[in-house]
This record gives C-alpha cells, sequence and structure tokens, in this order.
C-alpha cells in the first residue's frame, strides 16, 4: 500500500490553483477534463516531491460544498516558513495561524480547506512580524 492524493473539491478552478500552484507554490502535474461527467481534475504537487500530490475535482455545474473544516487539513513541510508566509501574504492570503512559534502556520484555501504549514527541522526564531500576529477566523 501507499500514499497516492488527497481530493478536495473546489468551487473556482482558477482561484484555487492561484492559491495552490502560485501563492502556495505547488507544481501542476497533470490536468484531465470530462466533458461527460463535467468536471475537471487537476492534481499538484510539493516541487521535488511528485509522489505526494492534491488532487483538485471542479465539476462544472455550480455546487455548494459545506464542511470544509470537517475535511480537517493538508499539510505540508517547508524550507523557510517566514518565507513562505510572506509570499502568501503578498497573494492577499489570510494567514489565520501566524507562525508565531517560528514551526506552525495555518492558511485556508478559497474553498475553506486548511492547510498547515510546518517548518522542516528545527522551528525558527521568533520574529516580528509573526510572533505579534493574531489568529484571523477558524484554521
Amino acid at each position: 500500500m501507499r500514499y497516492l492524493h488527497t481530493m478536495v473539491r473546489v468551487t473556482d478552478l482558477e482561484a484555487s490553483l492561484r492559491f495552490y500552484r502560485d501563492a502556495l507554490g505547488l507544481a501542476e502535474v497533470s490536468r484531465k477534463d470530462f466533458p461527460q461527467g463535467r468536471f475537471t481534475l487537476v492534481f499538484l504537487a510539493a516541487p521535488g516531491d511528485p509522489a505526494a500530490q492534491i488532487e483538485l475535482t471542479h465539476n462544472w455545474d455550480p455546487e455548494t460544498y459545506h464542511g470544509g473544516r470537517n475535511f480537517g487539513h493538508v499539510a505540508y513541510a517547508v524550507e523557510d516558513l517566514y518565507a513562505l508566509c510572506r509570499r502568501l501574504m503578498e497573494h492577499g492570503v489570510t494567514l489565520n495561524r501566524p507562525p508565531r512559534d517560528g514551526r506552525m502556520a495555518f492558511v485556508r484555501s478559497p474553498d475553506h480547506i486548511s492547510i498547515e504549514l510546518l517548518q522542516a527541522g528545527a522551528p525558527l526564531p521568533p520574529a516580528e512580524p509573526w510572533k505579534s500576529m493574531p489568529n484571523v477566523g477558524e484554521w
């Protein structure tokens, strides 16, 4: 047995790609449209780790999804938590749980999926502006 991927349903594929690809930094691995089923699948992975993928499922007919928080979260280890948090903020992403401890942060996708970001290795030294930032919303 081996891990394949995590699937999340997304309501706006382009907004989700701006978050997962452009802001978070994942790379698109593959994309396939299924006209008969009226959906698109986009697989993304962290650079250098193509085995751990997230599948974005976009149903072409509008739907409202509930329970993003019930899903739990997707977690990524990152080389520089502060640099990634700066990049996310530059892309307009809210840090729901800022990396005050230099070890962990949480953000949410456009469909309210919680994304946990963990500093690889030892935590970074606590630093501003992070250590003074409050939590925002749910994470």
